[in-house]
């Protein structure tokens, strides 16, 4: 599995994803593929990809959908978005199941990010949208403070006492990205990197 980073304090969100995925074809066979797993939705809003490349699919079509309902405060885009993912995962899991079994590589899971106008003392939100339940269906969590996948509880006791105390985001992410290339030369991830940050201001990435 990928790995995907996230962590938020009253300045904002900071974002970081592993760019691989790891695709079945119909006859079972693995292909290994670069998939950019950090999604801008709206001008203060973004998703982070995780698990089967086909969640960037997933992504693009929801996009499109937000730009037609015209929504961006990210309080109304999770609304929107669990129920609009929900039934495109259920879509590709039928389509799956046609002609490859159930198997862990099928799974897709996102981080949804933004600024909200409705909650002034939290004015970003995480939130984990994933197969809470056994059924091939989407549910939500709220994150508080930060949250990796694969779960690397170490950095995430960092980034969370980080976040706690307000750090401003650019130590953030010199942490996060400090903490990838540790993985890389462990041999446990192995790039290449999507970085990203939401302020006030809106969605900006940090990729040259």
């Amino acid at each position: 599995m990928s790995q995907i980073i996230v962590a938020q304090n009253v300045n904002g969100i900071v974002l970081a994803g592993e760019n691989r995925a790891t695709h079945l074809d119909d006859s079972g066979k693995e292909i290994q593929l670069d998939v950019n797993r950090l999604l801008p939705l709206t001008s203060h809003t973004a998703l982070m990809l995780a698990g089967a490349a086909e969640g960037r699919d997933m992504g693009n079509a929801l996009k499109d959908f937000l730009l037609g309902e015209k929504l961006n405060d990210v309080q109304d885009v999770y609304g929107a978005a669990l129920a609009y993912l929900s039934t495109e995962y259920e879509r590709f899991m039928r389509k799956k199941c046609e002609s490859l079994p159930l198997d862990p590589i099928h799974q897709v899971s996102f981080v949804l990010a933004g600024r909200t106008e409705q909650d002034q003392k939290m004015p970003f939100r995480l939130y984990f949208l994933w197969t809470k339940k056994k059924l091939p269906r989407l549910d939500g969590d709220e994150i508080s403070n930060a949250f990796s996948l694969p779960r690397r509880m170490g950095l995430e006791f960092q980034l969370n006492k980080m976040c706690k105390e307000n750090a401003p985001l650019k130590e953030i992410l010199k942490k996060m990205t400090e903490g990838m290339e540790q993985l890389k030369m462990k041999g446990e991830v192995s790039g290449p990197f999507s970085f990203g940050m939401i302020t006030k201001e809106g969605y900006q990435s940090l990729n040259p």
